[in-house]
């Protein structure tokens, strides 16, 4: 039977495995897929700095508007926005992606599309129509 546990630098010697493999566990995401366990997700209309970003939002958008708090591991291979970059541009995450200081990650899959498709200023009135078209 095949081994399948995930035990990073076995493959090298004791005595090098540290200078080989400093940062052996970055990246990696364990356990099963869900939510953020390590932190609660933010809603946006509880960050004043947030709210003065998106002030042509209603209080009921912001409060649809979850984000990830600093320090939260994001998911790896899940899409994001962060609120922060003024171009405001989807980007998957990799394993060793953390929310810092001054990102506002918002996770596609927490939020309604209609309201991340204006959050990302779509602009096509097909992508931004409730019913697809």
């Amino acid at each position: 039977m095949t081994d399948n546990v995930y035990r990073p630098g076995v493959q090298h010697p004791d005595e090098w495995r540290a200078d080989l493999n400093p940062d052996a566990l970055a990246g990696p995401n364990f356990g099963e897929p869900g939510e953020h366990p390590e932190k609660e997700l933010l809603c946006a209309y509880d960050v004043k700095e947030i709210q003065r970003a998106l002030r042509d939002m209603d209080d009921d958008d912001l409060k649809a508007i979850l984000v990830v708090p600093e320090g939260a591991w994001l998911r790896q291979g899940s899409t994001y926005l962060d609120l922060h970059d003024p171009a405001r541009r989807e980007f998957t995450a990799e394993g060793n992606m953390v929310a810092g200081p001054v990102n506002w990650y918002v996770p596609k899959s927490e939020i309604d599309y209609v309201l991340w498709n204006r959050l990302a200023g779509v602009t096509d009135p097909a992508r931004l129509d409730e019913a697809g078209g």
